[in-house]
């Protein structure tokens, strides 16, 4: 599985507007861009995405801004990732329950669903709010723990 350049920076500006005051001032995109190091150009499209997706609220202005649209504990990293790159897990582009396949490929498809169901399982269960207080659920902190997660086949 590869994650986007979009898809990080989307998962990175979520982060640093679930760890914005709730009661503070909106969260320009200026300061999004410089805090994590976003091309900010690049950021509008992604925050203008989240926004049509419900994720975020924007407001014009000299004290606008962004903020969360929901709380940070009821949007997932894979809410984030569906919203600017669509399906989490596609081959080819197309949703693993729409292929098949014959002959000695055709054990692909349960293969491909079942990368489908943890990837799916991993980041639906993870919270912007978890990631950003670093609480990580204890099934993928575990995750972790192996050395061979770390290092590169």
């Amino acid at each position: 599985m590869r994650i986007s350049a979009r898809a990080d920076y989307a998962v990175r500006a979520a982060l640093q507007l679930a760890a914005s005051p709730d009661d503070g001032p909106p969260v320009k995109a200026e300061a999004i861009a410089g805090a994590q190091d976003i091309p900010h150009k690049f950021l509008e499209g992604i925050l203008n995405d989240m926004r049509r997706g419900g994720l975020v609220r924007s407001r014009r202005g000299g004290n606008g801004g962004y903020r969360l649209a929901k709380p940070a504990e009821d949007i997932s990293i894979a809410d984030v990732i569906r919203t600017v790159d669509g399906p989490l897990v596609s081959v080819r582009g197309v949703r693993p329950p729409e292929l098949s396949y014959s002959g000695p490929a055709e054990s692909l498809l349960p293969l491909w669903i079942a990368l489908r169901s943890h990837v799916r399982e991993i980041l639906e269960g993870v919270s912007l709010a978890d990631v950003a207080t670093a609480r990580l659920p204890p099934a993928v902190a575990a995750l972790t723990d192996a050395p061979s997660a770390w290092v590169n086949p």
